[in-house]
């Protein structure tokens, strides 16, 4: 696990906020769970969406910093966060042969979300020396 990312002062920051996934499932019922797909799915849609943040500002998931995490108790998960789903969806972007970068990162158990569904929300930061 790392503990700390140290940036160099002549790297510019960027800061994103919050992102949620996307609809996986048009079908389902708005608002559902299964709309959503589950948090392993919800990971995936939400750093695709921090991927292409970034790439619009000129840095890649390689650049990433930092992540705050945010999961919802999954109904279909005894009520628990499910940690596994996230860390699979994690770990197709970040401490891979192609990106071998990591984070540091805090992930938490909440009670809910804005939209109804949506089990994972996630705010990045990123550095890169330009």
């Amino acid at each position: 696990m790392l503990q700390a990312v140290l940036v160099p002062p002549n790297a510019s920051t960027v800061y994103l906020s919050g992102m949620l996934p996307e609809v996986s499932n048009k079908d389902a019922a708005q608002g559902s769970l299964e709309a959503y797909g589950d948090t392993e799915t919800q990971t995936v849609s939400v750093l695709r969406r921090v991927e292409a943040a970034l790439a619009r500002q000129g840095l890649a998931m390689a650049d990433v910093i930092q992540l705050r995490v945010y999961l919802v108790a999954d109904p279909r998960n005894k009520q628990q966060a499910d940690f596994a789903g996230f860390q699979a969806g994690y770990s197709k972007f970040f401490a891979t042969k192609e990106q071998p970068n990591k984070p540091v990162r805090a992930v938490v158990q909440i009670a809910g979300l804005a939209p109804p569904g949506a089990l994972v929300e996630i705010e990045a930061t990123a550095a890169k020396v330009r």
